[in-house]
């Protein structure tokens, strides 16, 4: 059974200060923001789920990226501890939130570990080892959430779900940096162009996966692979290095 809940949280001034390289970052348009934040959520609750919106937190300016506070799995949930130092606080609401639905634990230093490392699979995890998520970030997600965890090592990225995400069915979109990867080699991989990288971080509901809609070729790839797409404008998420699963956490 899929998700049938998703999570958001609104998005304050202190948004267009948040924590970014893009080179763009300092054109973003927060009202654009907004209208595209809204959007992402009544597209969520078109395809069926319950959409909780938390407040915004005028504290943390990443803390509309409700994706790297917690990791869900069945009835489960690690809440994270941030490798960002700046982002470490967004999680309490969340971790209250949720504790009304989930069994929750939070992860302890030295651990680092952010949802936006973490792609789901049926049966496992694959988890980055990045600048955010850190080997005991991995072994303690693990125990946690009773699921074996493969890892793609790699200290140069923020997020692995920035290059790979999971579409259902056996299959992976992802940019051709981990294509080849041998975690990925019994998938199905829809390689994304070079000039549509963007494209890599897909959000699915059911057979339903949520694209940017900056990506044209990568569309017409996912939906020979069998798959609707919906498309949606993230340019000024985008200038905040996020994405389209960086928005929601869905259980």
């Amino acid at each position: 059974m899929g998700p049938t809940k998703a999570i958001t949280r609104k998005m304050g001034k202190a948004y267009v200060d948040c924590v970014s390289c893009h080179p763009k970052r300092h054109t973003i348009d927060l009202t654009r923001a907004k209208e595209q934040h809204s959007t992402y959520c009544s597209t969520l609750a078109d395809l069926g789920l319950e959409v909780a919106t938390l407040p915004a937190d005028e504290s943390h300016p990443d803390a509309c990226f409700v994706e790297d506070t917690v990791v869900v799995r069945g009835r489960r949930a690690l809440v994270c501890r941030a490798g960002a130092e700046s982002r470490r606080g967004e999680e309490t609401a969340v971790e209250q939130f949720l504790q009304d639905y989930l069994t929750t634990r939070r992860a302890e230093a030295p651990a680092t570990v952010e949802g936006g490392d973490v792609v789901h699979f049926e049966g496992r995890l694959l988890s980055g080892v990045s600048q955010r998520t850190n080997a005991e970030g991995v072994r303690q997600m693990g125990d946690w959430l009773e699921a074996p965890v493969d890892t793609i090592v790699d200290p140069e990225i923020m997020h692995l779900k920035s290059y790979v995400t999971y579409l259902g069915r056996n299959t992976v979109v992802a940019n051709r940096r981990y294509a080849s990867h041998p975690t990925l080699a019994d998938l199905d991989v829809v390689v994304v162009p070079p000039d549509e990288a963007y494209a890599a971080d897909t959000l699915t509901i059911d057979d339903t996966v949520l694209m940017p809609s900056s990506c044209p070729k990568a569309h017409d790839l996912v939906r020979r692979a069998g798959f609707r797409v919906v498309q949606l404008d993230m340019s000024e998420i985008e200038k905040c290095d996020g994405a389209m699963t960086c928005l929601s956490v869905l259980f």
